[in-house]
């Protein structure tokens, strides 16, 4: 009896072999199975670097450049086919905690740019653990921000601005072993009683604001953008709120800043580290404010 492995094809009740279809392989009579073609090309020659590459879109390992990943991981960013999240609409990665490389250079203001202006400017420089540094700690707790038990005063430039004697400071936290400046603060003392008093961004979320009464200016775009509060209504609170160029200095900025009243001084906080600019922004704001005031005594 024949079987399959006794020849190449099969015989049919009349005789005739059967061979393998000529679209699926070679010529009939071909030695070489039609199979070991179709399975040899893809690697084969893609192994060779010979022919296109045989893998499906969007299946590219990630990029070697870890910047480029990186940004590949920010939410929101599209995979290669543009659908948004990442590969196949997955949510993208956290971005890994940073390491000790990482925390070398975290931004820690412009220390060495504010006290090279300082030190130009004849003024001295203190770490805010002296002595004349205690008061810093009323301006911190009562300033319009949330400061914590871990603010600190540091790097505190005191000196001349125009007609004012001020105090330049940051508001730092401790990371490890470093000081991240979170705020940075200007502050003019002041003779005589000062009201209490809190000017700030109308954008601002206001907190502690308990007992604080709202005072109009009477100018709509500053009122628009600008809320002042006070404890009490009084001439000089009134004087702030009408005087022009206070008016005109807020409004021409980013209304980044907020200024208040406490420990005998009116002082502007941002929320970035001290720099040459900032300080001489802030001395603006504080000549304008105290000028307005002080123009009653």
């Amino acid at each position: 009896m024949s079987t399959p492995r006794d020849r190449d094809g099969f015989d049919d009740e009349a005789g005739r072999s059967w061979q393998e279809p000529a679209h699926l392989g070679g010529e009939p009579g071909a030695d070489e199975p039609n199979i070991a073609d179709r399975r040899k090309q893809p690697r084969d020659e893609d192994a060779t670097g010979s022919g296109d590459s045989w893998q499906p879109s969007g299946w590219d390992l990630p990029p070697a450049d870890p910047r480029e990943e990186a940004a590949a991981d920010r939410p929101g960013a599209a995979d290669p086919g543009g659908a948004p999240g990442g590969l196949f609409g997955r949510r993208p990665r956290p971005a890994p905690a940073p390491g000790p490389a990482d925390r070398v250079f975290e931004y820690e203001g412009d220390v060495v740019g504010a006290q090279g202006w300082a030190l130009q400017h004849g003024w001295t420089i203190s770490d805010g653990s002296g002595p004349e540094d205690a008061i810093l700690r009323e301006l911190i707790d009562s300033a319009p921000v949330r400061p914590t038990k871990d603010h600190r005063a540091a790097s505190v430039l005191r000196g001349r601005g125009g007609n004012l004697e001020l105090v330049a400071f940051d508001i730092v936290y401790a990371s490890g072993r470093y000081l991240v400046p979170e705020y940075a603060v200007t502050a003019a003392p002041m003779l005589g009683a000062v009201p209490r008093f809190r000017l700030s961004p109308a954008r601002f979320w206001k907190h502690r604001t308990g007992g604080l009464l709202p005072i109009a200016s009477g100018n709509e775009q500053f009122d628009a953008r600008w809320l002042l509060l006070t404890a009490e209504d009084t001439p000089q609170i009134r004087r702030l709120a009408g005087d022009s160029t206070v008016q005109a200095l807020l409004l021409g900025t980013d209304d980044g800043d907020e200024l208040w009243s406490a420990a005998g001084h009116v002082a502007a906080i941002r929320l970035d580290g001290h720099r040459p600019q900032l300080i001489e922004h802030h001395t603006r704001l504080l000549t304008a404010v105290v000028g307005a005031l002080a123009a009653g005594y």
